[in-house]
């Protein structure tokens, strides 16, 4: 078979083809209102309830509505899961994998400017943010976790002598719930197809801030072939009914999980409050919050490390789980960053994502708008904190807010320290001699552990700085930002408060959605049950 390699990424550069199909792609859904069903074993389901998706950049613009799944549906649901489990289960991994490499194949060809389209209007992405996110990575997860896949199944012991031995990965015993975020396609695909390429069936509740793209996924699937209830979808605007009937039922498996850290350790302790119900003792795989850092040293390279800054924060409106959200700078690089950094943020252009020299466009909603504001007033009123660039926000036609730059003057304030989830970076300095203060500061400030950068030209301070730092982020940058991590390159996932650290995007989360059974088979077994070692010394060879 041939190796796999990551899908290109188009650039979208005025005149070329993918430009052009994806602003064709954009009007045309943009001229739609679409009604977006349950899906629940194949079904399109009504129900009594609907909620309006709208696009972040201009939140009085419709792009259609879906139906709210309620504790029946939810009910419904593991049984199309359980009635699908069998078959599917059974199912060798080759043909199981078919259905997804022809999604990948199809993601890669003419659905790649619609999914993308949907992924722009309906969560605020760029062009960029869009092709990286609901092409390129999701293409990568389908291929990548299918290789992940077979090196699992060809991982078998040895046999010795007058015997064969072998394992057999088997699908676990009931429904995996996968609850997804609103900021990554990707991540929502990833969160289902995981588990289902290893056999296990999944109901499914995206966010209801990216059901616009998520229907679409649950069309691109189908259209490869993936079999009625392997895959159900039931979002709702209100999780507990739903999360009530998945958790409390005998049949739950597992949770794959990527968002808050508050809502994961709210479901674990509802998961173990439940735990003598199960049948098996669930999987419990999530990805939750972050406070991520740049650490410069002395010798960082100055332009490097402020480009880093101003993507690695400010790249779709730093909604990202592993956004730069709080920096350290050494006192002798202070002036030059602190001046290069201004004058980049100031020519941040914002705005509707269809106009393309956009950089940025509109936060996701109106509670995350107003959380945002909440912390930059907060720095506005805060004698620990300065605005260095940016701090206004407007809500009157989207959900708009300005790149924001706020200097700390302290290592652990409210802005150092807490997850934010939007574009404000924070920045605190701290004297070149006492590099090790600021290593713990940076080390302590916050309960997470999910990303992490450091700039420095020096291999020993990189050596220093990386041994430092060891537990502060699963996924680790020297001189890059700490965003953008590749499947099948950077496996992504952190440790502390900000997840299990199963790494999505190599086989070591595939794993987990497998249960293993070790077979010995015998040629010629024993026909009595006593060893050389008992006979009695004076009896000869």
């Amino acid at each position: 078979m041939q190796p796999v390699i990551n899908e290109p990424i188009f650039e979208y550069r005025p005149g070329s083809p993918e430009r052009q199909d994806l602003q064709r792609a954009i009007e045309e859904l943009k001229q739609l209102k679409v009604d977006i069903p349950l899906r629940i074993g194949g079904e399109r389901v009504s129900s009594k309830r609907t909620y309006n998706c709208v696009m972040p950049h201009n939140h009085s613009h419709v792009l259609g509505q879906f139906h709210c799944a309620d504790a029946e549906h939810a009910t419904s649901a593991v049984e199309a899961a359980a009635k699908a489990h069998p078959i599917w289960s059974k199912m060798p991994l080759e043909d199981r994998a078919r259905v997804f490499l022809k999604a990948a194949d199809l993601l890669a060809g003419p659905w790649r400017a619609k999914l993308n389209a949907a992924t722009m209007l309906g969560q605020g992405k760029t062009a960029h943010q869009a092709e990286i996110d609901s092409a390129c990575e999701l293409i990568d997860f389908l291929r990548f976790n299918v290789q992940f896949a077979r090196d699992i199944y060809a991982n078998q012991p040895i046999s010795g002598p007058g015997c064969q031995n072998r394992s057999e990965y088997r699908a676990l015993e009931g429904f995996i719930f996968a609850l997804t975020p609103f900021n990554f396609t990707a991540i929502a695909g990833n969160l289902c197809v995981a588990p289902a390429i290893m056999g296990n069936t999944i109901v499914w509740k995206p966010s209801e801030r990216a059901v616009y793209s998520a229907n679409l996924l649950m069309d691109l699937f189908e259209e490869a072939g993936l079999p009625p209830g392997v895959i159900n979808m039931i979002p709702s605007d209100v999780p507990e009914p739903i999360s009530n009937v998945l958790l409390s039922h005998p049949d739950f498996a597992g949770l794959h999980f990527t968002g808050s850290t508050r809502v994961f350790q709210l479901l674990w302790q509802q998961i173990s409050e439940n735990i003598g119900n199960y049948r098996n003792y669930p999987r419990i795989v999530g990805e939750t919050g972050g406070k991520d850092f740049i650490f410069a040293h002395s010798s960082a390279h100055v332009d490097a490390l402020v480009t880093s800054m101003v993507r690695g924060a400010f790249e779709y409106q730093g909604q990202k789980c592993s956004a730069a959200s709080r920096a350290y700078v050494p006192a002798s690089l202070w002036d030059e960053v602190v001046t290069k950094l201004k004058s980049q943020v100031e020519s941040i252009k914002i705005g509707a994502v269809t106009d393309f020299s956009n950089f940025m466009s509109a936060v996701i909603d109106d509670r995350s708008f107003a959380n945002i504001a909440s912390y930059i007033d907060h720095a506005k009123n805060s004698e620990d904190h300065d605005i260095l660039v940016g701090g206004t926000y407007d809500d009157s036609e989207g959900y708009f807010v300005q790149p924001t730059v706020v200097i700390a003057h302290k290592p652990n304030t409210k802005l150092m320290t807490e997850e934010i989830f939007g574009p404000v970076l924070t920045i605190h300095k701290y004297d070149d001699d006492k590099l090790d203060e600021a290593l713990t500061a940076c080390d302590t400030a916050t309960p997470y552990g999910l990303t992490g950068a450091i700039f420095a030209t020096d291999r020993t301070t990189i050596c220093e700085l990386t041994e430092r730092l060891k537990h502060s982020a699963g996924n680790f940058y020297v001189n890059d930002k700490p965003t953008g991590a590749v499947v099948g390159q950077q496996p992504f996932g952190g440790g502390r408060a900000s997840g299990t650290n199963d790494k999505a995007g190599s086989m070591w989360n595939l794993i987990r959605w497998v249960t293993p059974r070790t077979i010995k088979e015998t040629y010629d077994p024993a026909t009595d049950y006593r060893y050389p070692s008992m006979l009695p010394d004076n009896t000869s060879e």
